[in-house]
């Protein structure tokens, strides 16, 4: 396998369709507290709607800014919180915490926190994107994943990027022993590989896509390593107001098909939520992203994370094959998404 392996035709030819509105990039979160955050939050009432937006998740981005979440609740007297997250294992720390109701992660996020034991559904998907690399600096001599044995490597744990990492170092040759991981949230990550403090970062976009402005390198991409993009609800939310998850679902292929037709304004949306510049922002959405996807979660989405579970034990991050499987067999829940998509 090349170390940086280009689009196929059919990936070029699929994104040029402009159903394109990533999944990608980070800011702060405001819903990584315990405890207390959920009533300051508003999640769990009824009265309220407790919603995450993240810009790896654009589509979050779009339904914000336009307002339609507030739109088709008014009716029904119910407010609308946006809570940020800054990653996947920020959402799923703000779902467990019962500060957000619905939050976006990564599938393999999603599978790991309900093997362990987060009471969590996945309602939808919002993309499948090409989210996680391996990057190096512009002076890095490194060119292959096989350069960086020994090496230190950033990345998220409970993301997207860190399982990348995982899959990457086996599927040439490493361990993870042969590398040292340096866990830190991503936009620290691309700071700690700027000022050689690691010599290596698994990067998530946009952050990625603005290092690579700057002179970063992508040294390992595989478009396979990188799981769907998956929105999720708490089970008690799901139990206690399925009317509201439809609804969010919905938003959600209405959000879906605005962006497929509004490219550059979803691109504007992005740039201005990460603080990126359009081009930047351009290239996510249009180059790294495959929207136009089956919103419903079902076999395609369980065969990537078949392949991750096991990894996640051998990691360490999940005591037992056994709590893999059982989450395998009750992470999904596609009644909203395939009523959503009729």
């Amino acid at each position: 396998m090349p170390a940086v392996p280009a689009f196929h035709s059919s990936r070029r030819s699929f994104l040029a369709l402009g159903l394109g509105a990533a999944a990608l990039g980070l800011s702060a979160c405001a819903g990584e507290g315990a405890g207390g955050a959920a009533a300051a939050n508003g999640g769990g009432k009824p009265g309220t709607l407790s919603i995450d937006w993240a810009t790896y998740n654009p589509l979050s981005v779009v339904i914000k800014e336009k307002g339609w979440l507030e739109e088709a609740l008014k009716p029904k007297n119910v407010t609308v919180n946006w809570v940020q997250s800054a990653g996947s294992n920020k959402a799923n720390e703000a779902l467990r915490a019962g500060a957000v109701d619905v939050g976006s992660t990564a599938g393999s996020a999603a599978l790991l926190a309900r093997a362990n034991g987060s009471p969590i559904k996945a309602i939808s998907l919002y993309s499948q994107p090409e989210w996680a690399a391996f990057v190096v600096g512009k002076d890095s001599k490194a060119t292959a994943v096989a350069d960086l044995k020994g090496k230190q490597i950033a990345a998220t744990k409970g993301t997207d990027p860190y399982f990348f990492l995982l899959q990457a170092l086996e599927a040439n040759g490493l361990k993870q022993s042969d590398v040292t991981v340096q866990n830190l949230q991503h936009a620290d990550g691309r700071a700690a590989l700027e000022n050689g403090s690691v010599d290596a970062w698994s990067g998530l976009d946009p952050i990625m896509a603005a290092a690579e402005q700057n002179g970063a390198k992508l040294i390992y991409r595989n478009i396979d390593f990188n799981t769907y993009g998956f929105l999720n609800a708490t089970e008690q939310f799901l139990k206690d107001r399925p009317e509201q998850a439809q609804t969010v679902v919905d938003t959600y292929e209405k959000a879906r098909a605005w962006a497929a037709n509004n490219l550059e304004e979803t691109s504007a949306l992005l740039a201005k939520a990460a603080n990126i510049s359009d081009a930047v922002a351009g290239k996510v959405i249009k180059e790294r992203t495959r929207l136009a996807i089956n919103p419903v979660p079902g076999d395609a989405q369980l065969a990537v994370l078949k392949k991750v579970g096991p990894i996640f034990v051998a990691s360490g991050d999940v005591s037992g094959q056994d709590k893999i499987d059982s989450a395998l067999a009750s992470l999904l829940e596609p009644s909203f998404a395939s009523k959503a998509s009729k």
